[in-house]
């Protein structure tokens, strides 16, 4: 009998990754957190013989599975965030560590080939900006902001909810540390930030701002680059970028779907759980390789300020 995978936690991207698993010829097994038994849920996993768990639950649900992974020996793939608190990461790092080196965290944009080809062919920058946006009202349908995980205090909030930008950010320029985290927050949801902004910087340059928030009409996700030798602008979502040194304007353009970042990053995590030998990646978020940038989110979240409230528009 091959792998068997679990993918425990049944809302929408726990059933992306059973969809992925699936697709890519793997056996899966969806379960839903809610009412799960920790005792059953170990005993199932330890008896499959070679197994693979995917994490998809949310934030606040990460150290008991994983200390059950750890346990029993069994790789496993975590959604980011790992931990908004720096002593949680700390606990689920050492629970981790048998199999650390055979696991990941969702890190997806990893794999996506802007970030890539920036990652390879880097513009030295001075100062940067990172934003993404989007009406969480408009996520999906049938769906209540003040139902979901977004709505918590402890888990919730844009910051945790879209931190993408900012593994990025340290994937770009992962010796630019945290200055200050700026929010608004609302009124009907109290601890919950609703537009954020982390600032960034490194002695030298560069100085960088990373944006994120539930408000924008309409989505963005952009990145801007800025060298005294060249510009960068990129559009995540186009995807494209346009880079300049003064001259010309150079546009670069790719074809890809969204899944397949998921896609790429699952299949390393099947080969990593069936020891065999990953993509070329060189940001893979390969969980024995991504502390720093986990404990920069946690940090990130610890340090943020508020100044004011939103009011009103919000279920």
């Amino acid at each position: 009998m091959g792998t068997q995978y679990f993918v425990v936690g049944s809302g929408s991207i726990g059933r992306r990754h059973h969809d992925n698993l699936t697709a890519l010829g793997a056996e899966s097994h969806l379960m839903g957190w809610r009412g799960l038994n920790l005792a059953t849920f170990e005993a199932l996993v330890g008896g499959a013989g070679q197994a693979g768990v995917v994490i998809a639950t949310a934030t606040q649900v990460r150290l008991e599975l994983i200390e059950i992974c750890g346990r029993l020996g069994v790789p496993f793939y975590v959604e980011k965030p790992l931990a908004f608190r720096l002593d949680e990461l700390d606990r689920i790092y050492a629970a981790a560590e048998p199999v650390a080196e055979r696991s990941v965290v969702g890190f997806m944009m990893r794999y996506h080939p802007a970030l890539r080809a920036l990652h390879a062919g880097p513009v030295a920058a001075y100062g940067f900006n990172m934003e993404i946006g989007h009406d969480v009202r408009q996520w999906r349908q049938n769906w209540r902001f003040g139902d979901s995980y977004a709505a918590r205090a402890e888990g919730g909030g844009v910051l945790l909810d879209l931190c993408h930008e900012l593994d990025m950010a340290h994937c770009l320029f992962p010796r630019a540390d945290l200055q200050a985290v700026d929010c608004i927050g609302h009124a009907d949801f109290p601890g919950v930030d609703f537009a954020t902004r982390v600032t960034l910087a490194e002695d030298g340059g560069p100085v960088g701002t990373v944006s994120m928030d539930y408000l924008s009409p309409k989505s963005l996700r952009r990145t801007s680059l800025r060298g005294r030798d060249e510009v960068l602008d990129l559009d995540l979502l186009g995807p494209h970028w346009v880079r300049s040194s003064g001259g010309e304007d150079v546009t670069r353009e790719w074809a890809f779907e969204r899944n397949d970042m998921f896609l790429g990053l699952m299949r390393d995590f099947m080969a990593l759980a069936e020891g065999r030998a990953p993509s070329d990646n060189p940001l893979l978020p390969r969980f024995d390789r991504v502390y720093d940038s986990c404990a920069l989110l946690a940090r990130a979240w610890e340090a943020r300020r508020f100044h004011g409230a939103l009011t009103g528009g919000f279920e």
